[in-house]
């Protein structure tokens, strides 16, 4: 048995939680030869690993029919499936809900970006050849996706509650396509909402943060088969859940469908999840800037965490939080090649050959430095520095500090469904400062995260800044601060790109 002891919302008392886990072997299983679809799991009692397919993998009839085909292709497991919607599907109900804003309610059914939801979900639910239940669900969520754009228009207001019922469309028709398809080919499935099955958050609407005391023991019971239940494969949708007070749907921010895998991977107690993404598993840099990036074959919680943190966009950050509780093994795999060995993330491993491992880019960052000559030697500096912060609610990256002084970087956007810091909010911010120190910002800059050995630092410092010297690449900041994973490097923007890729040639040969 092993224990996970997960942090609760602040107004949730923190408290052990236990995950029984099973024992520590990894799946190495072989994919089958493609064919027929033939049942996983057999002789299986409960589900064995959680298999989670991100928008690119099922945009369309076809990739929903090639992720069948991998669903089913190693029959030793018995998988639970969660899956994002498909394809842009999200982005265009968002769009949805800006122009149903500027648009007369009659005139709705009439936008383009609803059009192109309606046909993509038809189009697709003809192809794979559903049956007549399905396509009723389907109609029926359609019409209320229309009738909620409607409500939007009227009332013109399209609130943060409003806008994750928009966006929670996407995944309740992905996963009862998919599931529908999976019975139509023989394939026993069953479609799932997370939040029926007890997801349950915050009603921080459009970044809600998981209640795992409520949610772990209601998700196990949700989904562990019962004596005589028949076996099948739980289809569930990512990044929804419900809220604690409000009983509405909410989510858990763009890209956390990733967190619902490693969710119930660690409600289920079991020893590895999958996220089959577009890409051969967590790379050496980001593959549109460096061409030669290469995959990582292990890394560990908190490699995985900081690099999500500091620009990959392979996981979502949060995602590492269950996992590293529950000691649940996470392999990032991908779809458009299953044969590939991925990526497998774990609690440790070996890093004595290790240098660097990944050098990622966060653009569109700002750069803020800090000064009062009146609190050396003071106490609480930092904390009304911070407390200005927290007023704005504005999210703090990076940072550096002195006697008097304090530099740090501040995220590009409050959240990771809103849209940039504006100048206005950020002349605000400087003017919280009045009183307190002197605050300038700098826009236009990046981090450049080395996920690396620092017990290695002075080598790859060294290192590091020869190859900047020779491309004439100024540092504005550097951080290394607690992170036993990441040093952080701050540079111009438009010098960024440059700086990863003659990093990249540095560290691994290649750019």
């Amino acid at each position: 048995m092993q224990a996970c002891s997960l942090q609760q919302q602040p107004q949730v008392a923190a408290r052990q939680l236990c995950c029984a886990v099973a024992a520590p072997e990894r799946i190495e299983a072989t994919a089958a030869a493609p064919g027929k679809l033939q049942q996983p799991g057999k002789g299986q009692d409960q589900v064995t690993v959680v298999y989670k397919f991100g928008g690119s993998s099922v945009a369309s009839a076809e990739r929903m029919m090639e992720v069948a085909d991998i669903v089913c292709s190693f029959p030793e497991h018995l998988p639970c499936v969660v899956l994002s919607a498909m394809g842009k599907t999200t982005n265009l109900l968002l769009q949805c809900g800006e122009e149903a804003l500027r648009t007369d309610a009659s005139d709705i059914r009439s936008l383009a970006p609803l059009k192109a939801i309606q046909d993509l979900h038809r189009e697709t639910a003809q192809k794979l050849g559903v049956d007549h239940d399905c396509i009723e669900e389907v109609e029926a969520l359609l019409k209320q996706l229309e009738q909620l754009l409607v409500g939007i228009s009227i009332m013109q207001d399209l609130t943060p509650r409003a806008k994750d019922s928009l966006v929670s469309f996407g995944e309740r028709l992905s996963t009862r396509l998919f599931a529908a398809f999976l019975n139509a080919q023989g394939i026993k499935a069953k479609q799932y909402d997370a939040y029926a099955i007890g997801v349950t958050t915050s009603d921080n609407f459009v970044n809600a943060e998981v209640n795992y005391q409520l949610t772990l023991p209601a998700v196990k019971e949700a989904l562990t088969f019962k004596p005589g239940q028949e076996r099948h494969l739980p289809i569930v949708t990512g990044f929804l859940g419900r809220g604690l007070q409000t009983g509405a749907i909410t989510t858990l921010g763009r890209g956390g469908s990733d967190l619902t895998c490693t969710l119930l991977g660690a409600s289920l107690g079991l020893p590895e999840v999958q996220v089959w993404k577009d890409v051969d598993g967590v790379l050496t840099a980001d593959p549109r800037v460096v061409s030669t990036a290469t995959p990582v074959s292990r890394l560990t919680f908190e490699e995985a965490t900081e690099l999500a943190v500091f620009g990959a966009t392979v996981l979502h950050p949060l995602a590492m939080q269950p996992a590293h509780e529950c000691n649940v093994g996470v392999r990032v795999k991908n779809s458009y090649n299953r044969t590939a060995p991925g990526t497998l993330i774990t609690e440790e491993r070996a890093m004595e050959d290790v240098l660097v491992t990944s050098v990622v880019i966060k653009s569109n960052v700002t750069l803020v430095d800090i000064t009062s000559t009146r609190m050396m030697g003071q106490y609480g500096f930092l904390a009304k520095v911070f407390d200005v912060f927290a007023r704005n609610k504005i999210s703090v990256d990076v940072v550096a500090t002195s006697e008097v002084s304090v530099s740090l970087t501040l995220d590009p956007a409050k959240t990771m469904w809103e849209r940039d810091l504006i100048t206005d909010e950020l002349e605000h911010l400087m003017h919280d400062f009045e009183g307190i120190a002197e605050a300038h910002y700098r826009r236009g800059m990046a981090i450049i995260s080395l996920i690396c050995n620092v017990q290695r630092t002075s080598e790859i410092l060294e290192r590091v800044f020869r190859v900047f010297g020779r491309e004439k690449i100024n540092v504005q900041m550097l951080s290394q601060g607690a992170s036993k994973t990441n040093i952080a490097l701050i540079v111009n923007d438009e010098e960024a790109k440059a700086a990863l890729r003659a990093l990249h040639q540095e560290f691994f040969g290649s750019c």
